[in-house]
């Protein structure tokens, strides 16, 4: 830029002059935005206004997201005992908690849904699912087992995230995790039990039995699902060996 003596001479009047590119002050102090006015009648011609414009605040990326936990009032003991819950189980009813938490569907809509877990396990479940939420990891479903009569592969056939269920491990007389409340299941249909000779028992199951290509809800290693729950600690049934069961993660027993 060619400047002539006397346009020097007012812009230094004006303190204008670091303004300019070339003229002053380093690439590390740039200088403030500066708006020139016309002068008003009878104001000098060298009249000039110095403003700051500031940023806008950033607009969040992602709502809050819902995480609550209370014990278990009248109207929800009502609705899990004689089913998902029953005299007998290993885990009394003042053990459980209810949880409301949020997710991601596989709409890309953000949802909140429902689970009963033990007590000593709540911090680490707020955990991942703030995770999987931060991630915007989709499940499809979550709500209590007891809308499904406590029937587990009804739930299953819904693919629908549940956690406590009373029931035995699957072929055997012994508790589940799932029966102390320590035990939840992500996307059954994306994430199937898969027997000793390779097959399910849940047919929308079968195209996710090849594990090689990651689809969305899947548990794959290294991805969103297992690194969450690896994080605090809990098992995953993917890494059985005799069978699979990649819904499956359980908290280590106390």
């Amino acid at each position: 830029m060619r400047l002539s003596t006397r346009s020097l001479g007012q812009l230094v009047a004006l303190g204008l002059l670091a303004a300019i590119p070339g003229c002053g002050g380093g690439e590390d102090e740039p200088a403030p935005e500066v708006v020139l006015t016309a002068p008003s009648p009878g104001s000098p011609s060298t009249s000039a206004t110095t403003t700051t414009t500031e940023a806008p605040e950033p607009k969040p990326d992602r709502p809050a997201f819902t995480f609550e936990a209370r014990r278990l009032d009248d109207g929800l003991r009502a609705r899990i005992e004689g089913s998902s819950w029953r005299v007998g189980c290993p885990v009394g009813l003042d053990q459980l908690r209810y949880l409301r938490v949020g997710y991601w569907d596989f709409d890309g809509r953000p949802s909140v849904g429902e689970l009963v877990v033990a007590s000593d396990v709540v911090a680490d479940v707020e955990t991942v699912f703030e995770t999987l939420f931060d991630d915007r990891f989709p499940i499809r479903a979550m709500r209590l087992v007891d809308d499904y009569g406590g029937d587990d592969f009804a739930s299953i056939e819904a693919d629908n995230t549940s956690a406590f269920n009373c029931r035995p491990v699957t072929g055997s007389s012994e508790w589940s995790d799932h029966a102390y409340g320590r035990a939840i299941d992500i996307n059954p249909i994306e994430n199937p039990y898969v027997h000793a000779d390779g097959g399910t028992s849940h047919p929308a199951s079968q195209p996710y039995l090849d594990r090689s290509v990651h689809r969305p809800g899947m548990a794959t290693p290294g991805r969103s699902l297992v690194r969450a729950f690896d994080a605090v600690g809990w098992e995953w049934g993917g890494r059985w060996q005799t069978i699979k069961d990649y819904q499956h993660f359980a908290a280590p027993q106390p």
